[in-house]
């Protein structure tokens, strides 16, 4: 049986380092190499698009490194890359609705909910946001608890205190955590 191929690459960050990967000229993967679902991320992403990571570059990767570097230096506020997100269709309408959430600012995991029109879905909104292989693009960082805390993210924390600290999100008084 034939597999076809995921190109990925390594990406060194500000905040740590990510693995991206482009399949059929699409943005499968952005995700935090060394994040604790690293193995379960990976093996749905292959199982699903039935193929195998393959290092080695392509143009699409190029591009997201580009935007990436723009984001992180501030002069890039969204993403205009063809995405594939892998994934139930309940974790996709996570995602979408996480890609509706504004640069600089956040929602919570209840506000998520109620968007989604299941507001006693807090904890499978929560499971699908952690199950995002593509941190950073698909703004996953921006979803904080009911009662501002941050919780869980796949890069630790700390870089999800960075990554809104780039975003000024912490400086509106929407966040006072540290």
């Amino acid at each position: 049986m034939s597999h076809n191929s995921i190109k990925t690459a390594y990406f060194k960050t500000p905040y740590g380092e990510l693995i991206i990967g482009s399949f059929d000229d699409k943005l499968c993967l952005c995700d935090w190499q060394y994040r604790k679902m690293r193995h379960a991320i990976d093996s749905r992403i292959k199982s699903q698009l039935n193929a195998e990571y393959i290092e080695g570059s392509c143009e699409l990767l190029n591009h997201t490194k580009e935007q990436l570097e723009e984001y992180f230096s501030g002069t890039r506020t969204t993403f205009e890359i063809p995405l594939l997100l892998v994934g139930s269709d309940f974790q996709k309408s996570v995602w979408e609705a996480l890609l509706q959430i504004p640069f600089g600012t956040t929602e919570t995991y209840s506000g998520l909910s109620r968007k989604l029109g299941n507001e006693k879905a807090i904890r499978a909104v929560a499971t699908a946001n952690g199950a995002n292989a593509l941190s950073i693009v698909v703004p996953c960082h921006r979803v904080i608890g009911s009662n501002g805390n941050m919780i869980g993210y796949a890069g630790g924390l700390e870089a999800k205190k960075s990554l809104l600290s780039l975003e000024n999100a912490l400086s509106q008084g929407q966040l006072n955590l540290f």
